[in-house]
């Protein structure tokens, strides 16, 4: 995971904060590994895995919902409960997921989100650049 800093993950239309904590998987071994052998995840809490049309739920320890993004940073689809040892891909056009605790998914297909820098730093990485506002 990206140890740059965290983010928080926010809705472009209304401005509300949909994930208070986001982690950010934008390099090999950080998308690689994930969540695998982590404890759950907080229900404020996320990783966006960038670039990435697919994941992989082998030894994660928990079930998750995905939040499949496409290159505008739009929902195109979501889906709960995705349980550990499981493929998942997104449709069509997927750029990103996000991926966080079961019941924390408050998001709606055809929703945008922009991601916020929470530290010091108030410029997004390059691979993030696609959901600022």
């Amino acid at each position: 995971m990206s140890q740059r800093e965290a983010y928080r993950l926010i809705g472009r239309s209304d401005g509300r904060t949909i994930l208070d904590r986001l982690l950010v998987a934008d390099r090999f071994w950080s998308r690689f590994v994930g969540l695998q052998f982590r404890r759950p995840l907080p229900i404020d809490s996320g990783l966006l895995i960038v670039p990435c049309p697919a994941i992989h739920t082998f030894f994660v320890r928990f079930a998750l919902d995905l939040i499949w993004v496409d290159r505008k940073g739009t929902v195109t689809e979501i889906r709960r409960n995705v349980a550990p040892s499981r493929l998942a891909s997104g449709p069509s056009g997927t750029f990103a997921v996000v991926e966080t605790a079961c019941g924390a998914t408050t998001v709606e297909v055809g929703e945008s989100l922009v991601v916020e820098p929470m530290g010091p730093s108030r410029e997004l990485p390059r691979s993030l650049t696609f959901m600022r506002r």
